[in-house]
């Protein structure tokens, strides 16, 4: 025991030196066990400059000192007391200490800052455990913030998130719209890997804003938000049942179609991929109207004086929804000729009373009656005269119709004339023969010399243009200087199918009308001409439109009155959905009631980029009703109608008059129509005022001409040459924006740099021109100089950028007219002049090839050679199959008549043939090209 007592006493003795305090001489006795930790210090965190208290309690314990960092803790920082505990009866000691945060910062050792307590008992002493104090913190700035997401549905999700530095270290929670997200709730959520957040399968539910939220002792700190969008990709329907044929007779089209509802696309998920609608061709069954038998024979003649016969509606049967037959099924006659006895007594032996007496009557009725309808005829007949007489109309041999085409003005010599339908209507029309000057169907502005170039005449014409106006069969077509005439046609009556024209000459040339119905509207722009068995050509200048009247196809005697009108208006076909567009203008020919013994050729010009993979385009013709038939497609061969895709144009052989149209249904997004961009400028009603207008039309010479008339009414100027863009059907919208507009010298109205045409805008323009202005101001009369550039772009397509450099004078300029081109030539030529190819070449060609060898038609081998080798069924049908494939190849070579590749590929043909297999030798062949060469540069001289 001594022993131990001197060890405490020199451990008591050594602390209270280190402390400078002597401990007391005498403690209390205490039984001899060490001191047992009832409590012990722990671990701590001082936030901000609150100080920690630490705490220490013993049993049975002396003496209870703190010690930091291995240095003792002052006597004086100690706060101690002392209790029994009740249920051992010890002696309780307990001693807290605090640590503030300078303390902590002043530290500098190797390790935490570290507190212990030591307790002392009779027997020794005890150590408590090591508690470490630091100083809380939470930095601002997460070291990763979760990212916003777009995943389909069913699919993983994952948002990381790695929170601020911190001590103790940040807890991270995930809210999604501000709620807590829980994985104990929801089984497809995990937020226990490394603080990120895992969503196994995605759900609709699942998209929303997620936060990272991170926390501690201190603070709490937000993330940035991160969106998640959980999408649905489209998916399509099952296709439909096939819809009927869409004809009652007939080869016609059946359709069926699906929708991307399969789920529908949600969330910005993509439309389905493909097209909604397919379509196949099929041949409806016509139906066959009944036909009757012929009569069967007489019955005998019966006791009634009759006798009867039948016959049956079954030659044929009606079939296929076919009508029945008209007229009775039987028939009965008296079978005695009225000599049939009443009573025992023929009828002619039978006298009634008062049959005597009747006949005089009836005699002297009939002949007042006729008495009176001659008095009525001839009074008939003497008005009539008279009435013609009103006219006052002068009667001129008509041959000066044929010295050269020229303009007519009609106008009636007599006002209030009760025969017009509207006295006060002064109509103004031009009617033409053939001619050889240029002449171009323009509005009529400063062109006396154009279409008065010979003196006034007057000429008395039967024609069918005057039916329209009330007039009667007689009327005067007066061409007088200083009185330019409206062009013609400016259109003809929209239901031209429905009525009929027939030309025929008289001994005279007189026009002899057939009730045609021929009204003018300005929606309408055409040419007429007369040809005969030598055919001709028509041609509406700058509008790529053309028709070719080949040689022969009009019979030889009578002479015909043909036209061709282009229609200027709103498009009257009807597109189905929304697929089909108008890929070139509306044309007529006609008349319609007109008999052809060999297809004309018509050219339109078109504005597709053809790809038979991208686009299904098919030629329709309307009907008697005024509806749209399809009578081909393009890629189809058929013996009604031959169809030639060029890049820009189409050429079409044609048997039947009527109004024929181009329309191209898109296949894929791939499918592109060609884009003709033009920018105009004028100045505005303020002199410091200027306006731009950028169009964007169809790439046809027609739908140009339509902006062409627009600005020229305008007084807009071209100010650079116009652009092609091709546009895509992918949906996409078109941008046109004004850029690089000097800012110190103009100012531009706000809110317009960038203008947006929508999809539908454009791809269904169907030749109607689109445009958008620009309106500017300069700010000082002195600024005479603009430049811009004008950007035209599809959106993820094709741009085009037009550089505008213009002067802008406050004095008005005048215009510079685009269209006035040197190829405006002749709008209609007949006989040989009207042809590239010489006729009595034309006819060696024919005989040559139309005849017969042992490897089949010599024709086919002129096709192939002219590219002409595609639906030969239908030239194999044609009484003269070179003919129609040399009026083809005129009609597809008009503008270049390159006479050359012709003779070229003949030679070629001849070195290809033997004399005993095409009837012809080379040296024919060479002589043929030098007869085709001499007339080609004889027409080029001349």
């Amino acid at each position: 025991h001594s022993t131990g007592n001197h060890s405490i006493n020199q451990s008591v003795f050594l602390f209270a030196g280190a402390t400078g305090d002597i401990l007391p001489d005498s403690l209390p006795s205490v039984p001899g066990t060490l001191p047992h930790f009832m409590k012990e210090p722990e671990d701590a965190y001082i936030i901000k400059s609150n100080p920690i208290k630490l705490l220490c309690r013993a049993v049975p314990a002396l003496q209870i000192f703190f010690k930091c960092n291995g240095e003792w803790v002052h006597q004086n920082e100690h706060v101690s007391r002392e209790y029994m505990d009740q249920n051992t009866g010890l002696k309780v000691r307990e001693v807290l200490i605090n640590v503030s945060r300078q303390q902590v910062e002043d530290f500098h050792g190797p390790e935490d800052y570290w507190c212990l307590c030591v307790a002392w008992s009779h027997l020794g002493t005890s150590k408590s455990r090591k508690a470490t104090v630091h100083i809380a913190y939470l930095r601002k700035n997460f070291e990763q913030d979760p990212q916003g997401k777009e995943v389909p549905i069913k699919g993983m999700i994952v948002l990381h998130c790695r929170p601020p530095e911190g001590v103790p270290a940040a807890e991270v929670e995930w809210l999604k719209n501000e709620e807590l997200v829980s994985s104990l709730t929801d089984d497809n959520i995990d937020t226990r890997a490394d603080h990120n957040l895992i969503i196994n399968q995605a759900r609709l539910s699942d998209s929303g804003n997620y936060t990272c939220l991170a926390s501690n002792i201190v603070a709490k700190r937000r993330s940035s938000t991160a969106t998640v969008v959980v999408f649905v990709n489209g998916g399509w329907s099952l296709w439909t049942e096939w819809s009927p044929c869409n004809v009652p007779c007939g080869r016609g089209v059946q359709k069926r179609s699906r929708t991307c509802t399969n789920p529908a696309p949600l969330n910005g998920g993509a439309f389905c991929q493909g097209m909604s609608v397919q379509k196949i061709t099929c041949n409806a069954l016509c139906p066959i109207d009944g036909g009757w038998e012929e009569w069967s024979a007489w019955t005998l003649c019966s006791v009634q004086c009759e006798r009867q016969r039948r016959r049956e509606c079954n030659d044929p049967p009606p079939r296929h929804r076919g009508k029945m037959c008209d007229g009775p099924s039987d028939t009965t006659e008296n079978c005695t000729g009225g000599m049939c006895s009443q009573n025992g007594k023929l009828l002619h032996d039978v006298k009634p009373q008062s049959m005597d007496g009747s006949n005089d009557v009836a005699l002297y009725s009939g002949l007042g009656a006729g008495i009176i309808a001659v008095t009525v005829l001839v009074v008939a007949v003497m008005l009539y005269r008279k009435n013609q007489s009103d006219y006052g109309v002068d009667v001129i041999d008509s041959s000066a119709l044929t010295g050269g085409f020229q303009s007519f003005n009609f106008k009636t010599t007599r006002q209030g004339n009760p025969l017009l339908l509207n006295s006060s209507l002064q109509p103004d029309l031009t009617v033409g023969g053939t001619y050889s000057s240029p002449i171009c169907f323009q509005d009529s502005i400063d062109n006396k010399e154009l279409f008065d170039p010979l003196p006034d005449i007057k000429v008395k014409v039967q024609s069918s243009f005057m039916v329209s106006l009330g007039v009667a069969d007689r009327a005067e077509y007066h061409a007088a200087k200083g009185h330019p005439p409206e062009t013609f046609p400016r259109g003809l009556n929209r239901d031209y199918s429905n009525s009929t024209v027939e030309r025929r000459s008289t001994k005279k040339g007189l026009l002899t009308p057939n009730s045609p119905h021929l009204n003018p509207t300005k929606d309408q722009l055409g040419t007429t001409g007369m040809f005969g068995h030598l055919g001709g050509r028509l041609v509406v200048p700058n509008t790529g439109v053309s028709l070719l009247v080949p040689h022969g196809a009009i019979a030889e005697d009578p002479t015909s009155e043909m036209f061709m009108v282009i229609n200027q208006g709103e498009s009257s076909v009807q597109t189905e959905e929304g697929f089909e567009i108008l890929l070139g203008p509306e044309v007529t020919y006609g008349p319609p009631g007109i008999d052809l013994s060999r297809p004309v050729a018509m050219t339109i010009a078109h504005c597709a980029e053809v790809d038979a993979d991208n686009w299904n385009v098919q030629l329709k013709r309307k009907t008697q009703d005024n509806k749209w038939e399809e009578v081909m497609s393009v890629e189809d061969e058929s013996t009604s109608c031959y169809c030639l895709m060029d890049s820009s144009s189409c050429h079409l052989l044609l048997d039947q008059p009527g109004s024929y149209a181009l329309v191209g249904e898109p296949l894929t997004q791939a499918a592109v129509k060609r884009l003709k961009l033009a920018v105009f400028g004028s100045m505005g009603p303020n002199p410091m005022d200027y306006s731009l207008r950028v169009y964007c039309v169809d790439d046809t010479p027609h739908a140009f001409q339509g902006v062409v008339a627009t600005e020229t009414c305008r007084g807009g100027q071209l100010l650079e040459e116009p652009k092609i863009l091709p546009f895509r059907g992918n949906t996409f919208s078109l941008q046109v924006s004004i850029q690089d507009v000097p800012q110190f010298l103009w100012n531009i109205k706000p809110f317009t740099t960038c203008q947006e045409f929508s999809f539908s805008q454009v791809w269904c323009s169907n030749q109607q021109p689109l445009h958008c202005a620009f309106s500017l101001e300069r700010y000082s009369p002195t600024t005479t100089q603009f430049s811009c550039k004008i950007s035209v772009k599809q959106v993820k397509g094709h741009e085009q950028i037009l550089q505008v450099y213009t002067s802008v004078a406050e004095s008005k300029k005048e215009s510079v007219l685009f269209f006035m081109q040197t190829d405006c030539t002749v709008t209609s030529q007949t006989g040989p002049k009207a042809f590239k190819i010489p006729l009595s070449i034309h006819q060696r060609i024919c005989a040559t090839f139309d005849t017969a060898n042992t490897k089949g038609k010599d024709w086919q081998i002129l096709a192939q050679k002219l590219h002409l080798d595609r639906n030969l069924l239908y030239f194999a049908q044609q009484q003269s199959p070179s003919a129609v494939i040399l009026s083809l190849w005129e009609a597809r070579h008009q503008d270049t008549g390159d006479l050359d590749s012709l003779a070229s590929a003949l030679e070629e043909i001849g070195k290809i043939q033997n004399h005993s297999e095409t009837g012809i030798n080379s040296t024919e062949f060479n002589k043929m090209h030098f007869i085709v060469m001499f007339r080609y540069f004889c027409s080029v001289s001349a």
